[in-house]
């Protein structure tokens, strides 16, 4: 490295560490948000540039001439050897979902410090790591899932937990993703609209490219983006007209069975027609959508309104319970290290890249780019002023359902917030009300709206609420199908231990069958979280927390496994420390969401004095009437927590028992990698 080069660097970590001190000790009455912004960006420079390159060159010694299983199985379906940039595009749609917009707007009921430090040194040490070595390891066995490389390579009892563990967590997220989905667009025609929209275009770029014009990917982006940008708009006039409008204003349950529909026909249809495509044109939306945040942000310089630290880290928070530790890592989630990554990719990923030389790109820097999503997510509900944040976050039942009695409770906190301003604020956004719309989405499209509206034109206000209320749809659901699909080829690895036929994944009968499986096996939960009158998201959003960061551990395991079988234990220290500490946040939280007494924490607790009061009839008539599908649901929250911790510690000590024999010089399953194959597509 040039002295030249040296010196940059050295002002980048210079700036990058200022930058962080800054942010970790100030305690004013506010931050600016661009100190956010360069410490992010500092730390992700760094972290790829330094860090990605030495696990990419030392320690899984990339080979760029070696064939890929996209060139060397290439059938036209799942295997096809694709731009990279399509690829990155696919892979940072389908594993950028709600977790980097929700969580992160969630856990700032704990200050802006706290979700802010774990989502930039989770996301450099382990969401990064987990997601590329998890790719290069699936890429040298074919493209195996997860579990199939659990099987493969560290036994069956350990493997077998990991195959049908990580089944079920697939399912539990694909469903709250639908819910997520359904809950945004409900009622919302311009929401709808636009994104049904967006599948065919989709097929048309796909069409376009691969039989039209091929290898023309700049004329078929500029076609997709173009049509993509006027569907929005065409979204605003289909809103606005009286009888198109009611073609897409549906209920939950009409949403529900059209997302089931076409979570099918995104697992069956080959990958060049729907999902790489729709993937690709989406991620246009969600790139630029965020960078058009950070330029706003940029210009506004905005100050975080949000104290660094609140007093709701002792577990008392309105939002949701619990403590600091370990609920603020459960709670952000995908920004910092997701278990779903994992799965795509060891899922459709690894079936599409032409070159391993791209894999640091892909993995690693696609996960930097998510938690960059995800700081956009908290500057965005940190801006607001905290009594607002919490008027609109803050449950009816703990604030109170008029909007007196909330302003009151609020104010009691120390959070300034009256009647009037909501109203006003609710006016500006198009909306009747404000109060109590849960779930992080309503908050964070306020945030982008307001940060928009200051920066780009306030009289737009209305307009950029229902922009991010979309922008949001879009984002989620474009990981819900590539989550089915990537569902699909698990079963398919799990059946073909049992029938090799079926567990081909271009076996058309198969295709039929295991999509058939999975789309159910979701739909049930998901039609069970729409008619909950409760709203399903508050039930299931903390089982996919929990199980999405077990899946991230029992990812990690398999992978330290074979690090240690591949020679290499001197280097498992890479996978082995994040997991470490995801063992000890998941196994915590998973002993309070079952057994702690506190009714807003424990699920148990819930269901028990939810059927107190039911049995003493103390329960209003609506409330007593949904009771016991209300308990049902907390009794079934903890009986797949329980069963998700026994899976991730049989895998990990099924690790810990492999490893032991390696190093002991005992016998171990053998490595299960594809043997050499020189690379024709080498440009």
């Amino acid at each position: 490295m040039s002295i030249n080069k040296k010196i940059m660097w050295g002002l980048v970590a210079v700036l990058g560490a200022y930058a962080m001190s800054t942010i970790a000790t100030y305690r004013g009455e506010t931050i600016n948000a661009l100190w956010l912004i360069t410490a992010a960006l500092c730390i992700y420079a760094i972290a790829y540039r330094f860090y990605a390159a030495w696990i990419a060159a030392k320690v899984l010694v990339i080979d760029e001439t070696r064939a890929t299983p996209a060139e060397r199985l290439d059938n036209g379906r799942d295997f096809i050897p694709t731009n990279k940039w399509i690829v990155f595009g696919h892979h940072f749609a389908a594993i950028a979902g709600p977790g980097p917009l929700v969580g992160p707007t969630l856990a700032a009921q704990f200050g802006y410090l706290p979700g802010t430090l774990w989502i930039l040194v989770g996301a450099v040490l382990g969401g990064a790591v987990q997601d590329m070595v998890t790719l290069f390891l699936s890429m040298r066995r074919n493209g195996r899932s997860l579990g199939q490389m659990a099987r493969d390579e560290i036994g069956v009892v350990g493997g077998s937990a990991a195959l049908v563990g990580t089944f079920m967590i697939m399912i539990i997220l694909i469903a709250v993703l639908g819910l997520v989905v359904v809950n945004a667009m409900k009622h919302s025609p311009w929401a709808t609209s636009t994104v049904a929209a967006t599948i065919p275009i989709a097929m048309l770029v796909g069409v376009y490219m691969r039989h039209i014009r091929p290898g023309r990917v700049l004329e078929a982006s500029a076609i997709g983006v173009a049509l993509l940008l006027f569907s929005v708009l065409a979204g605003g006039w289909v809103d606005h007209h009286e009888t198109l409008r009611v073609w897409f204003d549906h209920d939950g349950l009409p949403l529900a069975y059209a997302i089931i529909v076409y979570g099918f026909a995104a697992a069956v249809l080959p990958v060049w027609l729907l999902l790489a495509p729709r993937d690709y044109l989406s991620t246009f939306m969600k790139l630029g959508t965020v960078l058009l945040l950070a330029v706003a942000i940029v210009i506004l310089r905005p100050d975080i309104h949000m104290p660094a630290i609140t007093q709701f880290t002792d577990g008392t928070g309105p939002i949701f319970g619990g403590k600091l530790f370990p609920f603020v890592f459960i709670t952000i989630a995908c920004g910092a290290i997701s278990g779903f990554h994992a799965l795509i990719a060891s899922g459709t990923t690894p079936k599409l890249l032409s070159n391993e030389r791209d894999i640091r790109m892909i993995g690693y820097g696609g996960m930097l780019l998510e938690s960059f999503v995800a700081i956009m997510a908290m500057i965005a509900a940190t801006v607001l002023e905290p009594g607002v944040f919490f008027a609109i976050n803050s449950p009816a039942g703990v604030v109170g359902k008029e909007a007196i009695e909330a302003v009151a409770k609020i104010n009691s906190w120390g959070f300034a917030v009256t009647v009037e301003q909501m109203e006003q604020l609710a006016k500006d956004m198009g909306e009747s009300t404000l109060f109590a719309r849960t779930g992080g989405a309503p908050s964070l499209a306020v945030g982008m709206a307001s940060i928009f509206g200051s920066a780009f034109g306030k009289h737009l206000l209305a307009l950029w609420y229902h922009f991010a209320i979309m922008f949001e749809a879009i984002f989620i659901l474009t990981t819900l199908d590539a989550g089915t699909r990537v569902g699909r080829f698990m079963l398919q690895d799990m059946l073909g231990n049992f029938n090799k036929k079926l567990g081909e994944t271009s076996y058309t009968p198969s295709v039929i069958l295991t999509s058939s499986i999975v789309v159910a096996g979701w739909g049930y939960f998901l039609y069970i979280g729409v008619i909950d009158p409760n709203g399903g998201v508050n039930i299931l959003w903390p089982l996919f927390g929990i199980a999405n960061q077990m899946l991230a551990a029992i990812a990690l395991s398999v992978a330290t496994g074979i690090l240690v079988k591949s020679g290499k234990l001197k280097y498992a220290w890479i996978t082995a420390l994040p997991l470490t500490w995801l063992v000890a946040i998941t196994t915590a939280a998973s002993y309070q969401k079952v057994f702690s007494e506190d009714v807003r924490v424990g699920f148990f607790a819930a269901a028990n004095d939810l059927s107190t009061k039911l049995a003493s009839g103390t329960l209003p008539a609506d409330k007593a009437a949904v009771a016991p599908q209300l308990i049902f649901n907390q009794h079934l929250d903890a009986y797949l927590t329980l069963f998700f911790v026994v899976v991730l510690w049989v895998v990990v000590i099924d690790m810990l028992r492999v490893t032991k024999r390696y190093i002991q010089g005992k016998p171990t399953l053998p490595v299960s990698e594809t043997a050499y194959v020189q690379t024709n597509l080498l440009t």
